[in-house]
């Protein structure tokens, strides 16, 4: 049980954290209210509780094939996961397609919200370190790399 209660504060502390920056950004409120809804479904709850907590509310991090699962089907459920925009060509080849932008705006708020939730730096930071993984259509990493600062 612990373990629940400890996922559920952080989700409910990543929502909140989310809210405050996409209100910043001028994302609708009813688009962040909603931000993240899947991860209260069984199929994300279980597997992320499970990842990221011990069955005594410890802190670690075991990804099973169950979490990898389900954070594809989170990703494909959210606009705001670049992963949503890459297109896979039959033939392997990855385009990222631009990101709208009340999406482009929910996914920095992201950003900015998971790294307050965790207690870490900043989302300038982060994307220094994953910028070459993060595949982006050009326009929509122009954007990114301007409100960030980069």
């Amino acid at each position: 049980m612990k373990r629940h209660w400890k996922y559920l504060k952080y989700v409910l502390r990543h929502k909140w954290y989310v809210l405050v920056e996409g209100r910043k950004l001028h994302v609708p409120i009813w688009q962040l209210i909603l931000h993240d809804w899947s991860k209260f479904l069984p199929s994300e709850w279980f597997p992320y509780a499970r990842t990221f907590y011990t069955q005594d509310g410890k802190n670690h991090y075991q990804p099973g094939e169950s979490f990898l699962v389900a954070w594809n089907h989170h990703e494909k459920r959210h606009k705001h996961h670049w992963q949503y925009w890459v297109l896979v060509m039959d033939s392997g080849d990855m385009v990222p397609l631009p990101i709208p932008d009340r999406h482009r705006r929910e996914m920095l708020a992201d950003w900015w919200g998971v790294g307050r939730a965790l207690g870490k730096s900043n989302a300038d930071s982060w994307y220094l370190v994953n910028k070459d993984a993060v595949l982006l259509n050009p326009k929509t990493r122009r954007w990114i790399e301007e409100q960030l600062g980069i």
